[in-house]
């Protein structure tokens, strides 16, 4: 069994430089930059895809197995100097890698650098589910009305190919289907989504952390838990069931949330991620992200809620004070949580080199 869902980042290349997004490295990249930030994609990609289980399969609330989804993003996918070099292989190596159970093959865009022919090109190397990510203010080029007439664009190229649009779905909480389902819809054949930072829907208020954090522009208080909803922590350790989920970087760095937390929870080019999983499961204060409870993440070393709460404060680019769980999320990964990751990552591999010797060189299944 897996996760129902791995948001997987394969590069940290993109054309743009959104003033909302919540990660500094996703960038123009140029010449040897470009060269260098696609290389640590193409360094890791299949070490990560051997240790991820072999079975794409979770299990709904009703008993019905399902494919897990597989989100592969950037950055941008589809741009020269990352489709051919890294996006198209990796695509090849997952259909390699799962010959006969597949998990769901999805991909995020901002959709304005996909042509017919790319398009054409994924849904040959299986693609079945694409996330057009820009639908929102904050996208150069999508301010009012601008991002209604480029949806109406990428509807008659998706229908032109045979791709049909679903919805987004509830994005704000965790449900039985992940947000790029069709609710209820049995509809075999590819789909299209649109989503973007919008107030009603998934991270509107926007996290707080990289450009949205130093230009200003987080809404988020302190209530809005964002641990809770698709892309958090929530259920991330209940793998092969509803809700699970986690996120993967460039380097094999596997987090419990697409935000990600201050430090891994292990990495997938040297360990799998059943056996991370595992690991990690033994400490509270990631019981409690599980619980997508990050205020009591503290509580066993000492940190009380109104601890964790006045510590979920900080200054952004503004001079703003912003209070939010993430905040708070980040300076306990920081002082305590971090150093006893490190600590199970160590003895993980120690033990992981044991069994290697004593079985005369090879890895044990």
């Amino acid at each position: 069994m897996i996760v129902q869902s791995i948001y997987w980042v394969l590069t940290w290349a993109c054309h743009r430089k959104c003033r909302h997004c919540y990660d500094d490295r996703f960038r123009p990249y140029v010449r040897d930059g470009l060269s260098e930030v696609v290389a640590e994609g193409q360094a890791g990609y299949r070490e990560i895809l051997a240790n991820l289980p072999d079975e794409p399969i979770w299990i709904d609330d009703t008993g019905k197995r399902e494919r897990t989804t597989l989100i592969l993003a950037g950055g941008e996918l589809l741009i020269d100097g990352v489709r051919e070099e890294l996006f198209y292989p990796a695509l090849e190596a997952v259909r390699e890698r799962y010959r006969e159970k597949k998990p769901k093959i999805a991909i995020q865009t901002t959709g304005d650098v996909l042509t017919p022919e790319i398009l054409d090109e994924c849904l040959a190397r299986g693609v079945e589910s694409i996330a057009v990510a820009s639908i929102d203010d904050y996208h150069v080029g999508m301010q009012g009305e601008k991002k209604f007439r480029f949806m109406d664009e990428m509807r008659a190229l998706m229908q032109s190919r045979g791709v049909r649009e679903v919805s987004l779905g509830g994005a704000k909480s965790k449900r039985l289907k992940p947000p790029d389902h069709d609710q209820g819809s049995e509809f075999a054949g590819p789909t299209f989504l649109f989503f973007g930072a919008q107030e009603d829907l998934w991270i509107g208020e926007l996290w707080p952390r990289g450009r949205a954090f130093s230009n200003g522009l987080s809404k988020a208080g302190y209530n809005a838990n964002f641990c809770g909803r698709w892309s958090g922590a929530r259920n991330f350790l209940h793998y092969g069931r509803a809700g699970s989920e986690v996120a993967v970087e460039p380097d094999g760095s596997v987090y419990p949330c697409c935000l990600k937390t201050k430090a891994p929870l292990g990495n997938l080019r040297e360990e799998r991620l059943t056996d991370i999983l595992d690991s990690v499961a033994g400490l509270a204060a990631i019981q409690a992200l599980n619980d997508g409870d990050p205020e009591r993440m503290g509580v066993e070393s000492g940190w009380s809620r109104e601890h964790f709460q006045k510590i979920s404060v900080a200054t952004d680019g503004k001079g703003r004070k912003v209070a939010n769980m993430c905040l708070g999320c980040d300076r306990y990964f920081e002082q305590v949580l971090s150093a006893e990751l490190g600590r199970l990552r160590r003895e993980r591999l120690a033990l992981a080199e044991i069994l290697f010797d004593k079985n005369n060189g090879y890895r044990t299944p």
